[in-house]
């Protein structure tokens, strides 16, 4: 190459690299920049509001009394005391459709023949909405607590069982193949190729699942339960404290957004490579 070429691809590195600079700086500020656009969509509305007169007994839903609202919450415990009747639910049902999905998903993308005899009944139920259910639920429960966790269990359990089945049918057939040579047997395989190669997809399936249980959760938890953040926003609703709601609204949606971003991690990080 000659020396003026050198020099050219040299001042076109330059002009470059400072934007290549950028990228991970403008990367690293874009979710703020959605919060902050959130935020500002917020305080316009609030501004709505507490403006036009119609709207005026709804003026706590904007930002200055909601998050006035929201410190007393934290300050006083009652979030703390909210959310953790909802998180063991929450936790307790994703347990149970983790317990019966996964396996039964292992099943369904291992074997062809009975994803076809199990794939229509099983579109059928996951079109069904959870909270249809809900009668069922307060007939064969004899709590309020176990009906809800029944419900939360029956939104968590199709992304854990379809992320799974389709985590199966991607395995690498050569190294089941390579299993099999070796002298594994079904279980053998399953323990040290299949199951370490879907833990990524399970673990991505049990992200979507706990935010349908998320969603289910309060309408669920306005059942006969006194507690959790359910209860808490039908409480608010009932007493026309819509500063008190807006902040409960605010905590739903931290606590999910927190769980999310926990769970993406994990399952970020659950990437299985075979070893060669």
């Amino acid at each position: 190459m000659s020396g003026s070429a050198v020099e050219a691809a040299l001042a076109v590195e330059r002009d470059v690299a400072p934007g290549r600079g950028l990228v991970p700086v403008l990367s690293r500020l874009a979710p703020l920049a959605g919060l902050a656009g959130l935020l500002a969509l917020w305080y316009a509305a609030g501004l709505v509001l507490e403006s036009v007169p119609a709207y005026a007994a709804f003026a706590g839903f904007a930002p200055g009394p909601a998050l006035a609202a929201f410190r007393d919450l934290i300050a006083t415990g009652e979030a703390w005391r909210a959310a953790g009747p909802s998180l063991a639910r929450v936790g307790e049902g994703l347990a149970f459709a983790f317990l019966l999905g996964a396996p039964v998903g292992l099943l369904v993308g291992s074997s062809p023949l009975l994803e076809r005899v199990l794939q229509p009944p099983f579109q059928l139920l996951r079109m069904i909405s959870p909270l249809a259910w809900m009668p069922v639920a307060v007939l064969a429960f004899p709590s309020w607590n176990g009906a809800i966790v029944f419900l939360i269990a029956a939104a968590a359990i199709w992304p854990i069982l379809f992320a799974t089945a389709a985590g199966v049918k991607r395995v690498d057939p050569v190294w089941l193949t390579l299993a099999r040579n070796l002298g594994a047997g079904r279980l053998g395989a399953l323990r040290a190729i299949v199951v370490p190669a879907v833990t990524q997809d399970i673990l991505t399936g049990l992200r979507l699942a706990l935010g349908v249980a998320w969603i289910v959760l309060v309408p669920a938890e306005y059942l006969g339960v006194t507690s959790g953040l359910g209860y808490a926003i039908n409480d608010a609703r009932d007493t026309l404290s819509y500063d008190r709601l807006a902040a409960l609204v605010l905590l739903i949606g931290l606590i999910g957004y927190a769980l999310d971003a926990a769970l993406g991690r994990l399952a970020a990080r659950a990437r299985w490579i075979p070893a060669t």
